[in-house]
Protein backbone atom coordinates (compact mmCIF):
# COMPACT_ATOMS: atom_id res chain seq x y z
CA UNK A 1 0.00 0.00 0.00
CA UNK A 2 1.33 3.70 -0.92
CA UNK A 3 1.27 6.09 2.05
CA UNK A 4 -2.15 7.37 1.39
CA UNK A 5 -3.31 4.34 1.53
CA UNK A 6 -2.12 3.62 4.75
CA UNK A 7 -2.88 6.86 6.20
CA UNK A 8 -6.62 6.43 5.28
CA UNK A 9 -6.31 3.03 6.60
CA UNK A 10 -5.11 4.07 9.71
CA UNK A 11 -8.01 6.64 10.23
CA UNK A 12 -10.85 4.11 10.01
CA UNK A 13 -9.54 1.22 11.08
CA UNK A 14 -6.51 2.55 13.76
CA UNK A 15 -4.08 0.00 11.77
CA UNK A 16 -0.76 1.06 11.65
CA UNK A 17 0.33 -2.72 10.70
CA UNK A 18 -1.04 -5.84 9.63
CA UNK A 19 -3.63 -6.86 12.46
CA UNK A 20 -3.57 -10.55 13.79
CA UNK A 21 -6.47 -12.53 13.92
CA UNK A 22 -9.20 -12.87 10.62
CA UNK A 23 -9.14 -9.59 8.39
CA UNK A 24 -10.08 -8.61 4.61
CA UNK A 25 -8.39 -5.54 2.66
CA UNK A 26 -10.56 -4.25 -0.08
CA UNK A 27 -8.49 -1.45 -1.90
CA UNK A 28 -9.79 0.58 -4.84
CA UNK A 29 -12.41 -2.41 -5.56
CA UNK A 30 -10.18 -5.24 -5.62
CA UNK A 31 -9.30 -7.74 -2.75
CA UNK A 32 -5.60 -6.59 -1.05
CA UNK A 33 -5.00 -9.38 1.47
CA UNK A 34 -7.03 -11.53 3.62
CA UNK A 35 -6.62 -14.16 6.45
CA UNK A 36 -8.83 -16.59 8.39
CA UNK A 37 -8.35 -18.60 11.12
CA UNK A 38 -9.76 -21.89 12.44
CA UNK A 39 -13.05 -19.88 13.83
CA UNK A 40 -13.09 -17.26 11.28
CA UNK A 41 -13.83 -17.90 7.26
CA UNK A 42 -13.90 -15.51 4.88
CA UNK A 43 -15.63 -16.68 1.70
CA UNK A 44 -15.64 -14.04 -1.46
CA UNK A 45 -19.19 -14.11 -3.15
CA UNK A 46 -19.87 -15.11 -6.96
CA UNK A 47 -18.95 -12.14 -8.83
CA UNK A 48 -16.43 -10.32 -6.35
CA UNK A 49 -18.96 -8.05 -5.05
CA UNK A 50 -18.54 -8.59 -1.32
CA UNK A 51 -18.06 -11.38 1.13
CA UNK A 52 -19.75 -14.57 3.33
CA UNK A 53 -17.74 -14.30 6.94
CA UNK A 54 -18.62 -17.50 8.97
CA UNK A 55 -18.22 -17.31 12.69
CA UNK A 56 -18.52 -21.07 14.44
CA UNK A 57 -20.35 -21.11 17.35
CA UNK A 58 -18.63 -20.61 20.86
CA UNK A 59 -16.11 -18.47 19.00
CA UNK A 60 -14.76 -15.45 22.40
CA UNK A 61 -12.31 -13.30 22.04
CA UNK A 62 -11.18 -12.94 18.18
CA UNK A 63 -11.62 -9.65 16.36
CA UNK A 64 -12.04 -9.31 11.93
CA UNK A 65 -10.66 -6.43 10.74
CA UNK A 66 -12.27 -5.59 7.32
CA UNK A 67 -11.55 -1.76 5.91
CA UNK A 68 -12.21 -0.70 2.44
CA UNK A 69 -10.07 1.69 0.66
CA UNK A 70 -10.68 4.11 -2.35
CA UNK A 71 -8.01 5.90 -3.12
CA UNK A 72 -8.63 6.73 -7.29
CA UNK A 73 -11.16 9.21 -8.32
CA UNK A 74 -14.44 8.24 -10.37
CA UNK A 75 -14.38 5.07 -8.33
CA UNK A 76 -18.13 3.79 -7.92
CA UNK A 77 -17.63 0.88 -5.42
CA UNK A 78 -20.38 -1.73 -4.12
CA UNK A 79 -20.41 -4.19 -2.07
CA UNK A 80 -22.79 -7.36 -0.23
CA UNK A 81 -20.94 -8.73 3.03
CA UNK A 82 -23.12 -11.00 4.86
CA UNK A 83 -21.95 -11.93 8.71
CA UNK A 84 -23.12 -15.22 9.92
CA UNK A 85 -22.21 -15.29 13.78
CA UNK A 86 -22.95 -18.60 15.39
CA UNK A 87 -24.58 -19.45 19.07
CA UNK A 88 -22.71 -18.49 21.75
CA UNK A 89 -19.95 -16.33 20.29
CA UNK A 90 -18.07 -12.62 21.55
CA UNK A 91 -16.63 -11.20 18.93
CA UNK A 92 -15.43 -7.54 17.65
CA UNK A 93 -15.32 -6.61 14.42
CA UNK A 94 -13.90 -3.56 12.83
CA UNK A 95 -15.02 -2.09 9.83
CA UNK A 96 -15.24 0.94 7.61
CA UNK A 97 -14.42 3.06 4.48
CA UNK A 98 -12.07 6.19 4.14
CA UNK A 99 -12.00 7.67 0.50
CA UNK A 100 -9.03 10.25 -0.63
CA UNK A 101 -10.34 12.03 -4.43
CA UNK A 102 -7.80 14.09 -5.94
CA UNK A 103 -9.28 14.37 -8.95
CA UNK A 104 -12.48 16.18 -10.48
CA UNK A 105 -14.83 12.69 -10.44
CA UNK A 106 -17.14 11.64 -7.75
CA UNK A 107 -15.81 8.38 -5.63
CA UNK A 108 -18.56 6.37 -3.81
CA UNK A 109 -18.62 3.49 -1.73
CA UNK A 110 -22.08 1.52 -1.08
CA UNK A 111 -21.87 -1.61 1.49
CA UNK A 112 -24.95 -3.42 2.36
CA UNK A 113 -24.13 -5.59 5.23
CA UNK A 114 -26.80 -8.24 7.05
CA UNK A 115 -26.04 -9.48 10.50
CA UNK A 116 -27.63 -12.80 11.03
CA UNK A 117 -26.65 -12.50 15.14
CA UNK A 118 -26.85 -16.27 16.81
CA UNK A 119 -28.48 -17.42 19.76
CA UNK A 120 -26.76 -15.52 23.27
CA UNK A 121 -24.15 -14.38 20.62
CA UNK A 122 -22.34 -10.85 20.98
CA UNK A 123 -21.19 -8.81 19.05
CA UNK A 124 -19.42 -5.35 18.72
CA UNK A 125 -18.99 -3.88 15.51
CA UNK A 126 -17.07 -0.72 15.13
CA UNK A 127 -17.94 1.02 11.53
CA UNK A 128 -15.82 4.37 10.78
CA UNK A 129 -16.13 6.83 7.29
CA UNK A 130 -13.68 9.40 6.44
CA UNK A 131 -12.92 11.17 3.24
CA UNK A 132 -10.16 13.92 2.02
CA UNK A 133 -8.74 14.97 -0.91
CA UNK A 134 -7.71 18.03 -3.04
CA UNK A 135 -9.96 17.09 -5.87
CA UNK A 136 -12.71 19.20 -6.83
CA UNK A 137 -14.61 15.08 -7.17
CA UNK A 138 -17.44 14.43 -4.50
CA UNK A 139 -17.00 11.64 -1.67
CA UNK A 140 -20.02 9.79 -1.47
CA UNK A 141 -20.71 7.02 0.78
CA UNK A 142 -24.00 4.69 1.50
CA UNK A 143 -23.98 2.28 3.93
CA UNK A 144 -26.83 -0.01 4.60
CA UNK A 145 -27.07 -2.20 7.62
CA UNK A 146 -29.64 -5.07 8.08
CA UNK A 147 -29.56 -6.70 11.62
CA UNK A 148 -31.40 -10.13 12.54
CA UNK A 149 -30.63 -10.93 16.45
CA UNK A 150 -32.35 -14.45 17.59
CA UNK A 151 -33.22 -15.12 21.26
CA UNK A 152 -30.46 -13.61 23.84
CA UNK A 153 -28.28 -12.23 21.25
CA UNK A 154 -26.81 -9.14 21.32
CA UNK A 155 -25.08 -6.33 19.67
CA UNK A 156 -23.64 -3.20 19.69
CA UNK A 157 -23.05 -0.82 16.89
CA UNK A 158 -20.75 2.10 17.12
CA UNK A 159 -20.79 4.01 13.77
CA UNK A 160 -18.60 7.35 13.53
CA UNK A 161 -18.52 10.20 10.00
CA UNK A 162 -16.45 12.78 11.25
CA UNK A 163 -14.79 14.64 8.33
CA UNK A 164 -14.68 14.38 4.49
CA UNK A 165 -17.81 13.09 3.22
CA UNK A 166 -19.81 15.28 0.64
CA UNK A 167 -23.36 13.13 0.89
CA UNK A 168 -24.32 10.12 3.03
CA UNK A 169 -27.27 8.03 3.18
CA UNK A 170 -27.30 5.84 6.36
CA UNK A 171 -29.89 3.16 6.59
CA UNK A 172 -29.94 0.45 9.29
CA UNK A 173 -33.26 -2.13 9.90
CA UNK A 174 -33.20 -4.53 12.22
CA UNK A 175 -35.51 -7.18 13.82
CA UNK A 176 -34.86 -8.49 17.04
CA UNK A 177 -36.19 -11.82 19.06
CA UNK A 178 -37.09 -12.80 22.56
CA UNK A 179 -34.55 -11.58 24.61
CA UNK A 180 -32.14 -9.48 22.16
CA UNK A 181 -30.74 -6.17 22.76
CA UNK A 182 -29.08 -3.62 20.08
CA UNK A 183 -27.49 -0.96 21.41
CA UNK A 184 -26.80 1.92 18.41
CA UNK A 185 -24.38 4.80 19.19
CA UNK A 186 -23.88 7.18 16.03
CA UNK A 187 -21.67 10.49 15.31
CA UNK A 188 -21.73 12.47 12.56
CA UNK A 189 -20.27 15.62 11.69
CA UNK A 190 -21.06 17.53 8.41
CA UNK A 191 -19.84 20.90 7.45
CA UNK A 192 -19.47 22.99 4.08
CA UNK A 193 -22.74 22.14 1.98
CA UNK A 194 -22.08 18.68 3.23
CA UNK A 195 -25.45 16.47 3.45
CA UNK A 196 -26.10 13.47 5.51
CA UNK A 197 -29.48 11.52 6.04
CA UNK A 198 -29.98 8.47 8.87
CA UNK A 199 -32.86 6.43 9.03
CA UNK A 200 -33.15 3.90 11.45
CA UNK A 201 -35.82 1.18 11.81
CA UNK A 202 -36.14 -1.24 14.57
CA UNK A 203 -38.48 -3.89 15.00
CA UNK A 204 -38.74 -5.41 18.71
CA UNK A 205 -40.83 -8.71 17.59
CA UNK A 206 -39.32 -11.16 20.85
CA UNK A 207 -40.84 -10.95 24.48
CA UNK A 208 -38.14 -9.20 26.33
CA UNK A 209 -36.34 -7.51 23.51
CA UNK A 210 -34.83 -4.05 24.04
CA UNK A 211 -33.29 -1.71 21.72
CA UNK A 212 -31.07 1.63 22.75
CA UNK A 213 -30.23 4.38 19.52
CA UNK A 214 -29.03 7.25 20.13
CA UNK A 215 -26.95 9.80 17.10
CA UNK A 216 -25.22 12.61 18.12
CA UNK A 217 -24.16 15.33 15.13
CA UNK A 218 -23.07 18.78 14.47
CA UNK A 219 -23.55 20.66 11.66
CA UNK A 220 -21.76 23.26 10.61
CA UNK A 221 -21.41 25.65 7.73
CA UNK A 222 -24.40 25.59 5.24
CA UNK A 223 -24.72 21.45 6.05
CA UNK A 224 -27.98 19.70 5.91
CA UNK A 225 -29.10 16.90 8.80
CA UNK A 226 -32.25 14.90 8.69
CA UNK A 227 -32.45 12.38 11.33
CA UNK A 228 -34.76 9.30 10.85
CA UNK A 229 -35.83 6.62 13.41
CA UNK A 230 -38.63 4.40 14.12
CA UNK A 231 -38.77 1.93 17.05
CA UNK A 232 -42.12 -0.77 16.65
CA UNK A 233 -42.70 -2.34 19.86
CA UNK A 234 -44.44 -5.69 18.70
CA UNK A 235 -44.18 -7.26 22.22
CA UNK A 236 -43.37 -6.81 25.48
CA UNK A 237 -40.39 -4.89 25.21
CA UNK A 238 -38.35 -1.44 25.88
CA UNK A 239 -36.78 0.78 23.51
CA UNK A 240 -35.34 4.33 23.18
CA UNK A 241 -34.31 6.43 20.21
CA UNK A 242 -32.87 10.08 20.58
CA UNK A 243 -30.77 12.87 18.60
CA UNK A 244 -28.88 14.99 20.18
CA UNK A 245 -27.53 17.99 17.65
CA UNK A 246 -25.26 21.24 18.21
CA UNK A 247 -26.09 23.26 15.28
CA UNK A 248 -23.94 25.99 13.75
CA UNK A 249 -23.82 29.10 11.07
CA UNK A 250 -26.24 28.35 8.21
CA UNK A 251 -26.68 25.10 9.04
CA UNK A 252 -29.72 23.22 8.74
CA UNK A 253 -31.20 20.12 10.62
CA UNK A 254 -34.50 17.74 10.82
CA UNK A 255 -35.03 15.34 13.44
CA UNK A 256 -38.53 12.54 12.85
CA UNK A 257 -37.87 10.26 16.12
CA UNK A 258 -41.02 7.83 16.35
CA UNK A 259 -41.92 5.10 18.38
CA UNK A 260 -45.37 2.66 17.10
CA UNK A 261 -46.31 0.68 20.42
CA UNK A 262 -48.37 -2.82 19.17
CA UNK A 263 -48.29 -4.25 21.89
CA UNK A 264 -49.97 -3.51 25.38
CA UNK A 265 -46.50 -4.04 27.62
CA UNK A 266 -44.54 -2.10 25.27
CA UNK A 267 -42.52 0.14 26.76
CA UNK A 268 -41.06 3.06 24.58
CA UNK A 269 -39.38 6.54 24.37
CA UNK A 270 -38.37 9.35 22.11
CA UNK A 271 -36.07 12.20 22.40
CA UNK A 272 -34.69 15.16 19.77
CA UNK A 273 -32.87 17.70 20.85
CA UNK A 274 -31.45 20.52 18.37
CA UNK A 275 -29.32 23.68 19.58
CA UNK A 276 -26.19 25.69 19.45
CA UNK A 277 -23.02 26.11 21.67
CA UNK A 278 -24.48 27.98 24.86
CA UNK A 279 -22.68 31.08 25.33
CA UNK A 280 -21.47 30.39 28.75
CA UNK A 281 -19.83 27.08 28.06
CA UNK A 282 -17.27 29.03 25.25
CA UNK A 283 -16.66 32.07 27.83
CA UNK A 284 -15.50 29.22 30.75
CA UNK A 285 -12.91 28.06 27.95
CA UNK A 286 -11.87 31.11 26.83
CA UNK A 287 -10.92 32.29 30.23
CA UNK A 288 -9.03 29.11 30.57
CA UNK A 289 -6.72 30.74 27.42
CA UNK A 290 -8.68 28.82 24.72
CA UNK A 291 -9.29 30.83 21.50
CA UNK A 292 -13.29 30.97 20.87
CA UNK A 293 -12.30 28.78 17.69
CA UNK A 294 -10.36 26.35 20.29
CA UNK A 295 -13.24 26.44 22.55
CA UNK A 296 -15.70 25.87 20.15
CA UNK A 297 -13.75 22.44 18.44
CA UNK A 298 -13.05 21.23 22.61
CA UNK A 299 -16.69 21.89 23.14
CA UNK A 300 -17.59 19.70 20.14
CA UNK A 301 -15.05 17.01 20.57
CA UNK A 302 -16.57 16.68 24.25
CA UNK A 303 -19.91 16.51 22.25
CA UNK A 304 -19.03 13.49 20.11
CA UNK A 305 -16.71 11.18 22.14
Amino acid sequence: MNKIQLDLLEQIAGIHEIPQGAFNFRIDGEAAGRNTTENIDIVTKEGGQGIDIFIKPGTKNESLHMPVILSKTGMVDLVYNDFHIGEDCDVTIVAGCGIHNGGDEKSQHDGIHRFFVGKNARIKYIEKHYGQGDGKGENVMNPTTEIYIEKGGYMEMETAQIKGINSTDRKTFAKLDEDATLIVKEKLMTHGNQYAETNFDVELNGENSSAHVVSRSVAKDNSKQLFLSNIKGNNRCSGHTECDAIIMDSAVVKAVPEITAAHVEASLIHEAAIGKIAGEQIIKLMTLGLSEKEAEEQIISGFLK
